[in-house]
């Protein structure tokens, strides 16, 4: 800081004070880095820095000398300050580009192969059944994998007899009464599900129609052969409302056949069964050829059966709190590793569940083309 005797004049102060912010400008100019910048803000604004012990030295100058010293020095303090500023945001930048040129992707590069992942047949297959009926106004439904009897037999009308309740045919779990509504004699039992109409029964307790569900899933029997995995996948739909009838549940299935199998003329028949949990029920089959010993479908005169459908049983409405005298839908089953077998050709159901790499490869899905309830089927 210029003393009262040796700067007193204005034009002395001034001059100094120009003179030491073009001296510093250069410094801070040849800054290389942050860390340099910040050596050279210390020294001259820090609290023992050298513009900052000049401000102090202020309070020796008298009058008019005082007056123009502390404004030529606020004004050196502004200007080195911005100087300082505008320099660290030129080496921010810097130290920015020097990054993003270090750290660039080459886009450039080939694609990585196809074989690097792929979606398994059930996955996408389930992808195109939702997709479809998604289409139709349906919305995916969800439940647990271990059932109480309730849910899984008795409130779906099938009597205690039922060879479907025959521990050779399902798998039972010690203990019980976690997960039912009912607490008396069978409904106590636990069962990995059968099939998923559980989360139908589950939905219809809980939500008053109109109810428009599909429910994919696991389920669980025992059986295992080419065409049995005591593991397998499911698709089930339900449709309860006022008006439904068997028209719109033969126009619902047709339309879904025939999309998912890709032939627009697909011949389509319901053949009458037996389901206690349906009346009336019926099997749905579709037109095929068997000749040269290959199955094509939708050509020739043979029939091969691929869902089971039906209209709801009012049991099973009243069962679920929904008045049968008001009420009345349909529902439908759909073996999803059939579907994909058929659609597919493959040969044996138990390769789905081999972990092979290479039956993967070969019947294996691009993951980039997927079908969703948004995007529709894409083929």
């Amino acid at each position: 800081m210029p003393t009262q005797n040796k700067y007193s004049g204005m034009d002395d102060t001034v001059s100094i004070y120009a003179q030491l912010q073009d001296e510093l400008g250069l410094t801070i100019s040849a800054a290389e880095t942050l860390d340099a910048l910040e050596t050279i803000r210390v020294a001259e604004l820090g609290k023992k820095g050298r513009i900052t012990s000049m401000m102090k030295e202020l309070g020796k100058l008298d009058g008019e000398a005082r007056k123009t010293a502390g404004q030529g020095l606020n004004a050196l303090k502004t200007q080195i300050a911005l100087t300082i500023e505008q320099r660290k945001a030129e080496l921010d930048q810097a130290a920015l580009n020097a990054r993003l040129m270090a750290e660039r992707i080459d886009v450039s590069l080939p694609a990585r192969p196809q074989n690097q992942g792929l979606i398994h047949p059930v996955s996408q297959t389930i992808d195109e059944i939702v997709a479809i009926l998604g289409e139709m106004g349906f919305v995916v439904a969800e439940g647990p994998d271990v059932e109480d009897d309730w849910h899984n037999f008795t409130a779906l009308n099938i009597p205690p007899d039922h060879p479907a309740r025959e521990e050779l045919d399902t798998f039972y779990l010690p203990g019980g009464g976690e997960l039912g509504d009912k607490d008396e004699g069978e409904n106590e039992r636990h069962v990995l599900r059968t099939h998923t109409s559980p989360v139908q029964i589950r939905t219809m307790e809980n939500q008053q129609p109109p109810i428009r569900i599909i429910v994919p899933g696991r389920t669980y029997r025992c059986d295992y052969d080419a065409t049995h995995s005591p593991m397998f996948h499911q698709v089930e739909g339900l449709v309860v409302d006022k008006k439904t009838h068997m028209g719109h549940l033969k126009g619902c299935l047709i339309e879904f056949c025939r999309a998912f199998f890709g032939v627009e003329d697909l011949p389509v028949r319901f053949r009458p069964s037996y389901f206690p949990f349906t009346e009336p029920s019926a099997e749905v089959d579709i037109g095929c050829t068997r000749e040269g010993g290959g199955l094509r479908i939708g050509h020739g005169d043979d029939w091969l059966e691929i869902l089971g459908s039906g209209m709801i049983n009012p049991k099973v409405l009243d069962n679920c709190g929904i008045d049968s005298t008001i009420y009345q839908g349909f529902a439908f089953g759909i073996g999803v590793e059939r579907m994909a077998m058929l659609k597919y050709g493959i040969p044996d159901l138990r390769t789905f569940y081999e972990s092979d790499l290479r039956w993967l490869r070969h019947y294996g899905f691009s993951a980039l083309h997927t079908p969703s309830m948004v995007g529709g089927l894409e083929r």
